[in-house]
């Protein structure tokens, strides 16, 4: 789905209109910083800097295999990026899964959360918790090893 990068490319272009508007004044000092600052806020908010996503039908597998929690979460979300942060690397060992490229995925954080895709939702052995407290979803991690 192309419009997981819409709002890492906004910010990428507004840095460099900005910086440009700032050189061009001759403020280059400032434009030097505030476009990596924007360059930041792209990456920040793009698919990269999370775990590689799985479809729903995989990250289920994954899970009964080996018990660790299955996160649904979208690209943009302010609680998914403070999740992912929190779980710092520990996040590589839980299953992501993008609603935004699996309609499984948001079809069930939909069921999940009243009609709603509120993300991060997070199943552990089939139970749905929207928005846990990643010290919450840490613990659940480490319980299922």
């Amino acid at each position: 789905m192309k419009r997981v990068w819409v709002l890492p490319i906004l910010f990428v272009l507004c840095g460099v209109g900005a910086a440009t508007a700032l050189a061009l004044r001759g403020d280059a000092g400032t434009a030097a910083v505030l476009l990596p600052l924007f360059v930041l806020f792209a990456a920040v908010n793009s698919p990269v800097i999370f775990p590689r996503s799985v479809s729903t039908q995989e990250a289920e597998r994954r899970s009964a295999f080996d018990g660790r929690p299955v996160v649904f979460w979208r690209p943009g979300c302010a609680y998914c990026l403070r999740l992912r942060l929190r779980l710092g690397v520990n996040a590589r060992r839980l299953h992501w899964v993008d609603i935004w490229r699996d309609a499984a995925g948001a079809a069930l954080v939909r069921e999940a959360n009243d009609g709603n895709e509120t993300v991060p939702t997070v199943f552990v052995a089939g139970r749905p918790h929207t928005n846990p407290d990643p010290a919450w979803v840490r613990e659940q991690l480490s319980r299922s090893e």
